[in-house]
């Protein structure tokens, strides 16, 4: 088999990087808003109806008024320039749909982790997620109408964050907010590249 062949035309641009990150963050922390609000194209969908056979599984304090849930992913893309595009691939938040984690988690250079003050502690597992793998992660707590604002060194503490994790405010619906967030991802994913670099 020829490797060197490409079905390319000679004289064809080449391909845009592709740069892939993952929205994750607790059962109705904002994770398919986000996505939907960032994305250039309609973002690709797989939330289902929440039923009956959820009563006892699904933990709604907090989120009551929640009437879906994403089961497999969300995915949207921003293309930057020509040659950098952006896709974002949104996890599901329940522990019965993790085992599509790591195929999704394959080839991202970093993830953005919902918090939702109401629910703090469904960001651990997510947190533990990417510490465990040595994925780059910021925490944006996305600020709910009804949840209590506390300050961003209370969440770092609260949350048990390494020094350098950074932590910021957002409004996932906001695209601009959402946007900001993924600068601040993408800054810190390049330092921490660049840092692991010097150590080796």
């Amino acid at each position: 088999m020829d490797y060197g062949h490409s079905d390319r035309p000679a004289g064809a641009p080449p391909l845009p990087t592709a740069i892939k990150i993952l929205i994750a963050g607790g059962f109705g922390a904002g994770k398919t808003t986000m996505v939907g609000s960032v994305s250039e194209t309609r973002p690709l969908r797989t939330e289902e109806v929440l039923t009956e056979t959820g009563i006892g599984v699904d933990d709604l304090s907090g989120v009551e008024d929640k009437t879906t849930t994403t089961v497999a992913m969300d995915f949207g893309r921003i293309t930057i320039s020509d040659d950098l595009v952006l896709y974002l691939f949104g996890t599901p938040g329940q522990d019965r749909f993790w085992f599509v984690w790591d195929e999704l988690a394959l080839g991202a250079i970093g993830a953005v982790v919902l918090a939702d003050t109401r629910r703090l502690a469904d960001c651990f597992p997510s947190i533990d997620y990417f510490e465990e793998r040595g994925t780059p992660f910021v925490v944006a707590v996305n600020c709910f109408e009804d949840a209590r604002r506390y300050q961003l060194d209370e969440v770092q503490a609260a949350l048990n964050l390494d020094p350098g994790v950074p932590v910021l405010l957002c409004d996932a619906r906001q695209r601009e907010s959402s946007r900001d967030v993924l600068v601040t991802l993408m800054e810190h994913a390049m330092k921490t590249r660049e840092a692991r670099r010097r150590e080796d």
